[in-house]
């Protein structure tokens, strides 16, 4: 992919990430179309999330789930892993195209930089949001940044 492409979707991806504050808590959004020429099997998405105390609590762990706001295709679903350090977790949207959220997944590791990747599991066009919380052990918003690795 060129580099002025790259810009493009990487633009894309944070013009759509958006702050959003709801309830008692923060919640915090990112969504992009993965793979627009639907030919890849191995696209991937790379981004990490900054996770601090700053002003506030410390960092207990990260929530995060995702959707797939795609027309449903048979067999074409979206994943999310997250990983820092020495340890990671996953979740499938595991109906395509329905537009509602995966169950929520959690990986404690405190204040720092946690990373996520989004992925799919054939070739096609998918468009997911992801939603994503940095969280004090007694659940309240911690402060949260997040940056772009990888879209291809």
């Amino acid at each position: 992919m060129n580099k002025s492409k790259f810009g493009k979707i990487l633009a894309t991806i944070m013009i759509v990430s958006t702050v959003g504050f709801a309830g008692s808590g923060g919640a915090h959004n990112a969504g992009a179309t993965m793979d627009a020429e639907g030919i890849s099997k191995t696209f991937t998405g790379f981004a990490f999330v900054t996770c601090s105390s700053e002003g506030g609590e410390p960092t207990d762990h990260i929530l995060a789930r995702i959707k797939d706001v795609s027309p449903p295709v048979d067999g074409l679903l979206v994943n999310l892993q997250l990983f820092k350090g020495s340890k990671a977790v996953s979740i499938t949207d595991n109906v395509s195209g329905d537009a509602a959220y995966s169950d929520y997944i959690a990986l404690q590791g405190g204040d720092g930089v946690y990373y996520m990747m989004v992925n799919k599991t054939a070739a096609g066009e998918r468009t997911f949001e992801i939603e994503y919380h940095c969280e004090s052990a007694k659940g309240g918003h911690t402060a949260t940044d997040i940056g772009v690795l990888q879209f291809q």
